[in-house]
């Protein structure tokens, strides 16, 4: 132990010398005396709010989920609350999923809420994240906050924050909430007199409130109607959209779903996936399995929270064949701008947000028609943003990002993946009547604006070095960028970070309007954009590409498809 970082010992210590229970100082000191990595992973840093809020391993210490670090975030919390609303009500809601220790972490926010003078407004049952920051509205709350890891895995758990709008807590609220909690040196200082008079629960009552808002999405009643009886499949994959999303459909009028059994019950240790991350093809593989014995024309599932969502549909061959997260999004976005125009009621006041890590093909369509498309960084609380800053003054139609988010309309502020199934189910309906499969639909959107095709590969690095090692990969794209890829010159460079547009060829540098993160993209001469970004939420560095081609033809779909993903293969390879 010669070699360990004093500061973390001492971190370590304070922690031994505290009020905390005997259980976890005995892990603490196992960790001392037979595990020096984990403790070095476990206290050398104190979580953070990144994009997706406080999230991290549980187990004990400062960078562990547990219920000191909730507490702590909590107390933080609950003085900045107070500052910020000095003799006002306050309310907060709370909900979770179905992770492990889910209901003693948010038990936990509850009860030091109240030991400040907080109200609280309490699901009685797990929700999907959607439905709390609906919630946050509908109550006139300052604050919610969903205990969850979203779609990490089963060692996971975290602590969403949202602000008064229903939104993730944004600058400047995130750093002064943290600057709140790093003011506390010691558990004594967190406040555990609860006050349970301060609870008021939310029972199902609340979920036809919500249903009732999703229903006034839809743009095809008499279509859905004509085929009200097309097999659905839907999966919660052990999460909290078990009961929601199917109600959806049927608030919609879709009346043949089926559920994933195995999958229906909520189970924190997600026991029939790898990971419980709707992106990932292995957790839908029930659900498929299912889709197939029903020959269902859709099959969905939603992560653990219930925010992302995953559309499955049969292709050409009658196999089939997973959606990625920017052509559900191309598709609900041209069927929602379609439907808009045909009604007369696509408006001059009228936009759309896209994500700077989504597909472009996005921007491409927004322009088709002649609708604004704002950029924004990643995570849904950039979106959330643009949407309270044009409040009042132009309405937002839907705004999502490639890793399988979206949101129709703005009664919710972060991604609906209980709404956004339904409006998937809309399109695949909608277009079914019109005689359409979603790949013909896809192939003449692609006709039209180019075909546009996306990959991402994540790098994983875990622990203290892995962090320093993402960091240094970041440093170098900055001091040694790439200027050729595969053949291909680099014609621009964008630097997040720095805020810097660069054009290798002739050297000038522009400035980019946009926030600060960072993030690094490189433009390629034949079309090719590829983004490097460090995970806000897990131990991940994260690449994205985008490669496009026209389409000469819909019949040249697949001819089309496979040069492009030889070009994606390429790319990959290139940076791995």
């Amino acid at each position: 132990m010669s070699s360990m970082d004093p500061q973390i010992l001492a971190k370590a210590q304070r922690w031994l010398e505290s009020s905390i229970d005997e259980s976890s100082k005995a892990s603490i000191r196992t960790l001392i005396d037979e595990n020096p990595t984990e403790l070095i992973d476990s206290f050398y840093q104190d979580l953070e709010f990144g994009t997706g809020g406080l999230r991290g391993i549980m187990g004990v210490g400062t960078n562990r989920m547990n219920v000191y670090t909730v507490a702590m975030a909590t107390q933080g919390l609950a003085n900045y609350l107070n500052a910020c609303f000095p003799g006002q009500e306050i309310r907060v809601a709370i909900t979770h999923d179905s992770r492990i220790n889910n209901t003693l972490f948010a038990r936990t926010t509850a009860e030091i809420l109240t030991a400040n003078g907080i109200m609280v407004m309490y699901f009685r049952d797990m929700r999907p994240t959607p439905m709390l920051s609906f919630a946050v509205r509908h109550f006139a709350c300052k604050s919610g906050v969903m205990i969850t890891a979203s779609h990490n895995p089963k060692e996971y758990n975290g602590y969403k924050a949202y602000w008064e709008d229903g939104a993730q807590v944004v600058a400047p609220h995130d750093a002064n909430i943290i600057r709140e909690v790093q003011k506390i040196t010691s558990f004594d200082q967190v406040n555990w007199n609860k006050q349970e008079q301060l609870i008021h629960y939310i029972g199902e009552e609340f979920d036809q409130i919500y249903l009732d808002h999703i229903v006034k999405l839809s743009w095809a009643k008499e279509e859905i109607k004509s085929q009200k009886s097309m097999p659905i499949v839907f999966s919660p994959i052990h999460g909290a959209s078990g009961k929601m999303v199917p109600a959806a459909f049927k608030a919609f009028g879709f009346d043949n779903i089926h559920l994933v059994t195995e999958q229906l019950e909520p189970d924190g240790n997600f026991p029939t996936v790898v990971y419980p991350n709707p992106e990932e093809p292995e957790a839908l593989s029930l659900a498929i399995a299912l889709g197939k014995e029903v020959k269902a024309e859709l099959v969905t599932a939603c992560d653990p929270d219930g925010d992302r969502y995953a559309a499955v549909v049969p292709n050409e061959k009658g196999e089939y064949e997973l959606l990625n997260g920017n052509q559900t999004a191309t598709l609900i976005t041209y069927y929602l701008l379609s439907r808009m125009k045909e009604e007369g009621k696509l408006g001059s006041k009228k936009y759309l947000v896209n994500t700077i890590v989504t597909t472009e093909l996005i921007n491409a369509i927004a322009s088709g028609f002649g609708v604004p498309c704002i950029n924004v960084l990643t995570g849904f609380k950039n979106i959330a943003a643009i949407i309270r800053e044009k409040e009042g003054k132009e309405s937002f139609i839907a705004g999502g990002e490639e890793s399988f988010g979206y949101l129709v309309g703005d009664f919710v502020r972060d991604k609906d993946g209980v709404s956004a199934c339904a409006m998937v189910a809309e399109v695949v309906a909608y277009y079914k009547s019109k005689g359409k499969t979603i790949f013909q639909v896809l192939a003449e959107i692609y006709q039209q604006f180019g075909f546009y095709k996306e990959s991402l590969i994540s790098v994983t690095k875990k622990g203290k070095d892995g962090a320093e090692q993402i960091q240094q990969l970041m440093a170098q794209f900055r001091t040694h960028p790439p200027l050729e890829m595969n053949g291909f010159k680099v014609v621009k460079i964008v630097d997040v970070k720095n805020s810097t547009i660069t054009y290798p060829e002739t050297g000038k540098v522009m400035p980019l309007a946009l926030d600060k993160s960072n993030v690094m993209q490189f433009y390629l001469e034949d079309g090719s954009k590829i983004s490097a970004r460090p995970s806000g939420t897990e131990p991940k560095i994260k690449y994205y590409f985008s490669v496009q081609a026209p389409l000469p033809s819909v019949g040249e779909y697949r001819k089309v498809e496979q040069q492009l993903n030889e070009k994606l293969a390429a790319l990959k390879s290139y940076f791995s």
